[in-house]
């Protein structure tokens, strides 16, 4: 699998990145048996459909991942439904969109689209809660509970190595979280584990919102996560101080992620 960061700002968009949003792709066969890359969308944050541009046509989007409803994470699906509705070769086909609570009912509060806009023509929206499962062409993403101050989820997606497509790695995203035992299930032994890290240690002291960098070095650590990225780090937090805390505590590799950038797993 392969992972481009869209956007990795926290809580709002930045000067340097979109907010939060991440494509994650992997090579498998179609319904026919033909190879092809198949593209899956996390989180869609203001700006991210301008910069999505930049990496991936969106007509070649298999699906989209809301880990949750808040506007920092999903606000960019109205730029998504005016692309495919208005697409100049014709309406392109309905985008599977999974998110906890109502996407469709978000959506349509964003645009301020009446009541009779269900957005049928251009997604299937899909509540999946945790312990719900969704298959992406090669790709198996599993849902976790997060602990956030809205319904959210942290997601595991299972799919091919972009070196060896024989061997099977994991990929996890804990969305906006605090620490929790499911976000640890979620991370269990993954090669490369994504995580929010929107708080500093001492300056951030309320529970049940995000992560430090020390807290998502703990949760690594305790997960057995191979590589550690971290993200979501609002306009005034330390990008060097939050990868301190976390080697502090982990082991493995650390880096805070940048627009633009190219993972493998």
């Amino acid at each position: 699998m392969k992972l481009t960061i869209i956007g990795c700002s926290g809580s709002m968009s930045g000067k340097d990145s979109p907010a939060s949003s991440y494509l994650v792709q992997a090579e498998g066969a179609d319904e026919a048996g033909a190879s092809r890359t198949w593209t899956l969308i996390m989180d869609f944050g203001p700006g991210a459909m301008g910069h999505l541009l930049r990496y991936v046509d969106p007509a070649r989007v298999d699906a989209m991942m809301l880990s949750h409803l808040h506007a920092d994470h999903c606000v960019d699906l109205v730029g998504m439904q005016v692309f495919r509705r208005w697409y100049p070769e014709g309406a392109l086909s309905r985008l599977p969109v999974f998110s906890p609570g109502d996407g469709a009912a978000r959506t349509r509060g964003i645009s301020d689209d009446p009541a009779d806009e269900t957005y049928e023509g251009e997604f299937d929206f899909q509540s999946v809660k945790p312990g719900h499962t969704v298959q992406v062409g090669p790709m198996f993403v599993e849902f976790f509970e997060a602990y956030h101050t809205v319904e959210a989820l942290s997601i595991r997606i299972t799919g091919p190595s972009e070196e060896d497509p024989t061997k099977q790695v994991v990929l996890t995203f804990t969305g906006d979280t605090d620490y929790a035992s499911t976000v640890v299930d979620a991370a269990r032994d993954a090669d490369l584990l994504l995580s929010e890290a929107a708080f500093e240690e001492e300056r951030d002291t309320v529970e049940g919102i995000h992560l430090t960098g020390k807290r998502a070095g703990e949760l690594a650590h305790e997960a057995g996560a191979k590589r550690l990225l971290l993200t979501h780090l609002q306009p005034w937090t330390n990008p060097v101080r939050t990868v301190e805390d976390a080697e502090a505590v982990y082991d493995g590799e650390v880096a805070v992620v940048k627009a633009g950038e190219v993972y493998t797993v």
